[in-house]
């Protein structure tokens, strides 16, 4: 398909090397050697040397052409040709139809990952006393007081001054005038006392809240298994950690301290009319049921409006996201318009919720004035009626009340609705917390030995994982016994379940069927921490964080300087970390991105001699580094964990080959377990492996 395009391959995999019609060898940002295969390997220059020395590559005759070869390339560098190639597609065709007919019957089996999904329904009382107990329920009933107290003065006060409106005048002046402003004036400033006791305490309980409230579900997130982030696109927990934690921080605990405001103002201007014009308690009931009307039909839609705002939300981080991760493949395929149109798409679709809360704004408007005028209109008519058996100052008052009585019942239930709606975030944080989790993290009671383990023989009994209760099983009934200090490769076909041994051992799944023993002790009976805290693995994906050079290799701080230039020198990174300037503290960018991906990989292998566990598992921990550094890091592996028990994951079968057992693995199931030369004299699966690879 791409013979009339020019192809550029960047790699270290020297298979692909004859095949190509121009090479270029970089040395230190520098070309050093250009030409094809045959010159190169005719010049016998550092491109031939560095062959000779870090692979067994076959001279092939240059008359042959490498175009009809047929090869394909599978893992552990084996090649497969012509009829067996054929033989492979044929089988894996008809384990596709077999797959795919078997999801046409069971849709939900095995789905990858679940949407976001919107609830339903009034907001359980349940989420309020999660809000209420986070924020402690000694501050709440604090803040409730100040506030009641602080609307009861201002009632007060203002019934005060009606009074006082009301006094005689004698000789042009009120004989109580000292008395009445007196207590008008201890009163406003018993009022401002109130407002600053429960504005303080509002907000101090709004900061504990949101911080109870973040490391819950922080806790919840880091404690599921690894099915929960499989199945969650990343946008989901981005949007509650997000926008969510933002809504509790700076949005709820206003709208509660308005929403309690206005609700307090409703009551006491009620209470007021009410006094002044008995009459009319008969309009009240009848307008404070259509009021009551109005309300629910509003904040239901208005709650489900906001719902369904939030899930929308969540698809635009995760596409977000997702472009910014692959921003150098979209540049490199010029699909950046249709990335910016995908995007525009889900910000549109997140904003069409949007308009509706907008147009129920207004219809709500429309309805709580009339309710509201309504009100005003039987208060002053009332009065005029009973005129003759009213004070002024008090009719004043309760007419007063009732003109402010249409803002505080349209504010009220605007807040009542921004409560409903706004709490909704507390009910998506709390979502989490129902998510299956790990095992505990540490027993309580532990009787593990000092030092655990102390040999590192690892023993499988009848061992069978799955990653999820929906999926088949990944290995099937292992059983095999690693004594103290053996080297183990473990070899397959990609799928064949090498690295789901591996998450088996450190419990990241766990097992089906069967048991782990290391060192005698079931580590099923174990703390997680304690588990992987005495086991040290060499990832394939270097993981190196934010932060100094020295944080990455010791984030706990649990080694001397002198341990760590060791550490350093044995990982042959010495002469690097001493040439930076700043050298352990150089700082390292998001995912070591300052750094070359073996430059981060011998950084994992300083951080695992660093550790020295008695166990130490590779996970294909030389696969994405060349020749040279898979070199180094093999010869300090043997010098450095020569006492220890260490599993390979192999992606290269020659660094395997002098290790004492071999496990092959295939489609979940032991193949076979031998040393190296037993396997290949019994010429089954990894004697055509190591003759694929050019190894015998």
């Amino acid at each position: 398909m791409k013979a009339y395009q020019t192809r550029v391959l960047v790699t270290h995999g020297l298979s692909y090397l004859p095949q190509a019609d121009l090479i270029l060898v970089l040395v230190e940002g520098q070309i050093t050697e250009m030409g094809s295969y045959q010159h190169l390997m005719a010049t016998e220059g550092a491109f031939a040397e560095f062959l000779r020395t870090y692979a067994a590559v076959e001279h092939t005759d240059s008359n042959e052409p490498v175009a009809n070869s047929g090869t394909k390339g599978a893992e552990n560098g084996t090649v497969l040709l012509g009829s067996q190639s054929v033989d492979s597609v044929s089988k894996l065709s008809q384990t596709g139809n077999q797959e795919l007919s078997k999801e046409a019957k069971h849709p939900e089996l095995g789905k990858l990952t679940e949407a976001d999904k919107a609830s339903t329904g009034q907001v359980k009382l349940s989420v309020f006393w999660s809000y209420l107990k986070a924020i402690g329920v000694l501050l709440s009933c604090i803040s409730l007081m100040l506030f009641l107290t602080h609307h009861l003065l201002s009632l007060f006060s203002n019934y005060w001054l009606s009074l006082w409106t009301d006094d005689p005048v004698v000789n042009g002046t009120q004989p109580n005038r000292k008395m009445r402003l007196g207590v008008y004036g201890a009163l406003g400033l018993s009022q401002g006392v109130a407002v600053f006791g429960y504005s303080i305490s509002i907000s101090i309980g709004g900061i504990l809240a949101s911080r109870c409230l973040h490391n819950s579900m922080l806790y919840d997130v880091l404690r599921s298994p690894i099915s929960f982030f499989e199945r969650t696109p990343s946008g989901n927990l981005v949007n509650r950690f997000a926008k969510e934690m933002d809504t509790i921080d700076s949005v709820i605990p206003s709208i509660i301290k308005m929403f309690m405001g206005s609700m307090l103002n409703v009551l006491g201007s009620c209470v007021i009319i009410l006094i002044a014009t008995p009459l009319v308690a008969i309009i009240i009931p009848v307008l404070g049921l259509l009021y009551f009307f109005v309300q629910r039909f509003y904040v239901a839609s208005s709650r489900q409006l906001k719902r369904l705002e939030s899930v929308s939300r969540s698809p635009i981080f995760t596409h977000f996201n997702e472009t910014l991760l692959g921003t150098s493949v979209i540049r490199a395929f010029g699909e950046q318009e249709r990335f910016i149109c995908e995007s525009d798409l889900r910000v549109d679709h997140n904003q069409k919720a949007y308009y509706p809360s907008i147009v129920a704004n207004r219809w709500l408007a429309v309805r709580l004035e009339f309710v509201g005028n309504c009100i005003v209109s039987f208060s002053a008519l009332l009065a005029v009626m009973a005129r003759e058996s009213l004070s002024p100052g008090i009719m004043g008052l309760a007419i007063s009340y009732a003109l402010q009585l249409t803002a505080s019942l349209t504010w009220l239930v605007r807040m009542s609705s921004d409560v409903e709606t706004n709490i909704v975030a507390v009910e998506r944080v709390k979502e989490y917390k129902d998510t299956e989790k790990e095992a505990e993290w540490e027993r309580e009671t532990s009787s593990l030995p000092l030092g655990w383990p102390t040999e590192g023989c690892i023993d499988m009994r009848g061992l069978c994982l799955r990653y999820r209760q929906d999926l088949d099983l990944a290995i099937r009934n292992i059983t095999i016994n690693i004594s103290s200090g053996e080297k183990v490769g473990i070899v397959g076909r990609t799928g064949a379940g090498k690295s789901s041994l591996m998450l088996g051992l450190f419990r990241i799944i766990e097992a089906a069927e069967g048991h782990i023993f290391i060192d005698g002790v079931d580590i099923a009976q174990l703390g997680l921490h304690e588990l992987r805290s005495r086991i040290t693995i060499i990832p394939q994906d270097p993981v190196l964080f934010s932060g100094s050079l020295r944080m990455n290799l010791d984030p706990f701080d649990s080694y001397s300087d002198e341990e760590v230039w060791r550490a350093l020198e044995y990982s042959h990174l010495k002469s690097f970390v001493s040439g930076l300037p700043d050298k352990l503290n150089h700082e390292c960018s998001e995912g070591g991105e300052n750094l070359s991906v073996g430059q981060r990989q011998l950084l994992c292998l300083a951080r695992a001699l660093l550790r020295k566990t008695k166990i130490l598992v590779l996970d294909e921990a030389t696969a994405a580094v060349d020749m040279e550094t898979d070199n180094l890091i093999q010869s300090t592996i043997r010098s450095q964990f020569d006492d220890c028990t260490v599993l390979t994951i192999a992606h290269r079968l020659n660094t395997i080959m002098d290790y004492s057992r071999v496990l092959v693995l295939d489609k979940g199931e032991m193949a076979e377990f031998d040393t190296p030369s037993n396997l290949i004299a019994q010429r089954g699966a990894f004697y055509k492996m190591a003759k694929d690879a050019g190894l015998v």
